[in-house]
């Protein structure tokens, strides 16, 4: 029977563990900084074709690196809300050098060995 969360505090090791691999967290990052870049430019252009982008890119790197490198499914399928909050704290973590030690401390190591080098900081 698969587990359902009923917390955030659940969920988090769960998110954290569906992205396993570095090169999984780095498609996140980046396809959420660029969704970031959009939403400033929504607003500094009064735009909202920029919202349209920023929600393409963000799940189009996250998709792309659960279809085919991590090889499982996106949790934002089942939990849209708690991903979308996880996507921005692991990037926060990820940009401020701290992800490292949130891995540990879930004991998060990459579940496929043929993955691309650790690029964390």
């Amino acid at each position: 029977m698969k587990k359902t969360h009923t917390t955030f505090e659940t969920f988090w090791p769960f998110y954290l563990g569906e992205h396993s691999l570095p090169v999984t967290r780095w498609f996140h990052f980046v396809g959420t900084t660029i969704a970031l870049l959009n939403l400033v430019m929504a607003v500094v252009f009064l735009a909202p074709s920029y919202v349209l982008s920023a929600l393409l890119s963000g799940y189009f790197f996250a998709w792309v690196s659960h279809f085919f490198l991590e090889k499982n499914r996106p949790a934002t399928f089942t939990y849209p809300a708690w991903s979308f909050i996880a996507d921005w704290k692991m990037w926060a973590m990820m940009a401020t050098g701290r992800l490292g030690a949130e891995l540990a401390k879930y004991q998060i190591t990459p579940k496929n060995t043929a993955s691309a080098p650790s690029l964390e900081r």
